[in-house]
């Protein structure tokens, strides 16, 4: 018996749905049925970039409802809502003792079969075992678990950035990831958010939030100027850069005031190249970090946040495509007109 799931051409951006048989599920497993699944920003980078990590499969955000439930697996039954990690750190080793669970070796390693957009999927023993299933409470749709993960990013991000409340906050990239950042820092009490975007829908949707100035660069010349008339001549405390541009992080060196901090979140290119003047990190005293994916700890923060309504997910969903939908779904998140998140059903 077959089952339909994505198959991703890279050499020709493009997305096919294919057959494929059952997963097998053995000891240790389990069988979910998706429900939903969110796309990201690093699936379309898999398909029509250069995508610089190991994983090149997509579908990453899912969540569904388990069907099969292999021998020895304990609190996880056949009906509940679940959401799934896609990867899941070992807990034990020198990353992961240090904090660096993203940077575990099994991390990349781990994954579930055959991918998150399929309509029945594995999540293998490894996973189970270390947190790979959260339980939904009643509250949270599946529509809103497929946002757990991009949210949880987001949050282990925002961990890093050491904001303070009163701090003015910059956004570079108004896709759900810079909302979510958005939504973050409102809650952690910024004052000012300076959101930067060339598309219009997108600066538009974040209009609706309260103390947000929206900055086209395409229209505006004088975005720094205004920033740091906004910020009593200091400019951003904090700049997140939720856009895979590597001309951003140029932007960000300006936007930022001296001791600020420059947070690395969206995905750049394999092979992104940029020639920066140095010592304007170094005399301003500049915070540069990154931040890549999230932990069993952020998702379990995020999905607490999304029960207990503190972060407001719902609005960000535009557009459910069915997985026999799959192809145009990848071009809708692509051309991203009209769009915010983009999530396909099975």
């Amino acid at each position: 018996m077959f089952d339909l799931m994505l198959a991703v051409k890279v050499s020709n951006s493009t997305v096919v749905v294919e057959e494929c048989a059952h997963p097998e599920c053995k000891d240790g497993d389990v069988l979910v049925k998706m429900r939903t699944c969110g796309l990201c920003g690093s699936d379309l980078e898999k398909v029509y970039g250069k995508y610089s990590m190991s994983s090149g499969r997509v579908g990453h955000e899912p969540a569904g409802e388990v069907i099969e439930v292999g021998n020895k697996v304990k609190r996880i039954a056949k009906g509940d809502r679940v959401f799934v990690h896609h990867h899941v750190s070992c807990y034990s080793c020198w990353y992961c003792t240090h904090g660096d669970y993203t940077m575990c070796e099994m991390y990349q390693k781990s994954n579930i079969e055959p991918c998150g957009l399929s309509q029945e999927f594995l999540v293998p023993k490894w996973n189970v075992n270390r947190g790979g299933l959260l339980h939904l409470p009643d509250n949270i749709s599946y529509d809103e678990a497929a946002l757990i993960e991009p949210l949880a990013c987001c949050i282990r991000a925002f961990n890093k950035s050491g904001i303070r409340h009163g701090d003015n906050v910059a956004i570079i990239g108004a896709g759900p990831t810079g909302v979510m950042h958005m939504l973050l820092s409102e809650n952690a009490g910024a004052n000012h958010l300076f959101v930067i975007d060339i598309n219009d829908y997108r600066l538009k949707f974040t209009e609706s939030y309260q103390n947000t100035f929206t900055f086209n660069p395409n229209t505006a010349s004088n975005i720094v100027e205004r920033i740091k008339e906004l910020s009593h001549g200091i400019g951003a405390d904090l700049t997140i850069i939720a856009t895979g541009n590597p001309l951003a992080v140029d932007q960000a060196l300006s936007l930022t005031r001296r001791g600020g901090k420059i947070l690395l979140f969206g995905v750049p290119p394999k092979d992104s190249m940029l020639k920066l003047d140095l010592s304007l990190i170094y005399s301003n005293e500049l915070n540069v970090t990154s931040s890549y994916g999230c932990s069993e700890i952020e998702t379990n923060q995020a999905l607490s946040l999304i029960s207990q309504k503190s972060i407001d997910v719902k609005p960000l969903i535009t557009h459910r495509f069915r997985i026999e939908q799959s192809a145009e779904a990848f071009r809708c998140a692509k051309d991203a007109n009209g769009v915010m998140k983009v999530i396909i059903t099975s």
